[in-house]
């Protein structure tokens, strides 16, 4: 295993392919070691199916995973509307009670995730790992927490189906892909 000390999961869960992958990657400067991946979701659909595939990768590799949720900001006009409306102290405590229904709903899914494949997973990768939920612009967002995190994988599902789903894909995933000097895995709705 030449000295994996540091994969804090189960190395035993590693793979002979991998393993494989990992020596003839060795003589390379890079190696091929995936120890931080940050998987980003919009928390639709497309996003739950992405999930699979950065747990199986983080499960391969003994990596951890830190989710990322960004609430995309309204515009500093609705923002200052809303406020003169409610006051500011409401309005904090609102923004406040949205992150944490969001951080929430993205337990209760990880925790759904890993009850549903706990069989073929033992050691889910996701129990012990950071949920983040900034406010702001996707892009920037996931951009950041990949720089904050070292990240060496980024996943991301790509949202919907068909025509508008290519059109979306192009606003976040390709506007990522396009930034990002870190690999970044996009996971087509199944």
């Amino acid at each position: 295993m030449h000295g994996h000390h540091h994969s804090k999961f189960h190395p035993r869960l590693w793979t002979d392919s991998i393993n494989t992958l990992m020596d003839s990657t060795r003589r390379t400067k890079h190696d091929t070691e995936i120890k931080k991946i940050l998987y980003a979701t919009d928390l639709s659909e497309g996003a739950r199916h992405a999930l699979g595939y950065a747990a199986s990768i983080a499960n391969r590799f003994g990596a951890g995973v830190t989710i990322l949720h960004v609430i995309e900001d309204t515009s500093p006009y609705q923002d200052s509307l809303v406020m003169n409306i409610l006051g500011e102290d409401r309005w904090q405590q609102l923004r406040a009670e949205n992150e944490e229904k969001v951080i929430a709903m993205i337990k209760d899914r990880v925790r759904n995730f890993c009850d549903k494949v706990s069989k073929e997973m033992p050691a889910c990768p996701f129990i012990t790992d950071d949920i983040v939920v900034k406010i702001g612009h996707p892009v920037e967002e996931i951009m950041k927490a990949a720089d904050a995190i070292d990240a060496d994988l980024v996943v991301l599902g790509a949202r919907g189906q068909g025509v508008i789903a290519d059109a979306l894909i192009g606003s976040v995933s390709r506007r990522v892909l396009r930034r990002s000097k870190r690999p970044v895995l996009i996971v087509p709705h199944s």
